[in-house]
């Protein structure tokens, strides 16, 4: 939650996959994919665990449009 963009983050399945949801508006899909670079490398040099972390950024816009 301290890297920029990011507004909210996930443990899943005891602590294996963590998902990273981040502001459409202010990451884009490059630096989503250098975010989740980043993750992995603070993970592996912080963290002991054992077995593998699986870690995904989502990035997505939504637009709803009602017609009446």
């Amino acid at each position: 939650m301290s890297i920029g963009g990011v507004q909210q983050a996930f443990a899943i399945q005891a602590g294996r996959e963590i998902r990273v949801v981040v502001s459409p508006q202010h990451v884009s899909d490059d630096e989503a994919r250098e975010l989740s670079k980043e993750l992995r490398r603070r993970i592996e040099a912080e963290l002991e665990y054992p077995s593998t972390i699986k870690i995904t950024v989502i990035r997505e816009s939504r637009f709803t449009e009602t017609a009446t």
